[in-house]
């Protein structure tokens, strides 16, 4: 049996990989037919909409990550990261942006991993911050 918990996560890792393949611009059929409903999804991971969660300060969206457990910081942050870095290109939203980037700084800092995709955005984000 799914606990809310495992769900939320499996959400959270399915919102992510679209994302990044959004990011990308390798877009799946499903996701190109159906647009990406981030309210409901924001309203099933958080309990709030995404312009709620948009319109929190990182500490306070840090703090939010960090009452789950310890083990799943890493996969919100790689979603916050990503949803912030697409909704910062797609709007051309300063803030969007600064947030993808602390967000990926935490991802890589909870990860451990060497991920280059994300260091290059971070790179790029601040660029585009200067």
């Amino acid at each position: 049996m799914i606990t809310d918990k495992e769900f939320t996560l499996r959400l959270i890792r399915q919102l992510s990989q679209a994302l990044e393949k959004l990011i990308l611009d390798k877009p799946e059929e499903s996701l190109m037919q159906k647009e990406l409903d981030f309210d409901s999804l924001m309203r099933d991971i958080f309990k709030v909409s995404f312009t709620e969660i948009s319109s929190r300060t990182k500490e306070e969206l840090i703090e939010i990550v960090n009452e789950r457990q310890e083990r799943d910081h890493k996969d919100y942050y790689e979603m916050l990261g990503n949803l912030f870095y697409f909704k910062g290109k797609t709007e051309a939203n300063n803030d969007f942006l600064d947030k993808a980037k602390t967000f990926y700084e935490l991802y890589l800092q909870t990860s451990g991993i060497f991920a280059l995709p994300v260091i290059n955005r971070i790179s790029e984000i601040k660029k585009a911050l200067e």
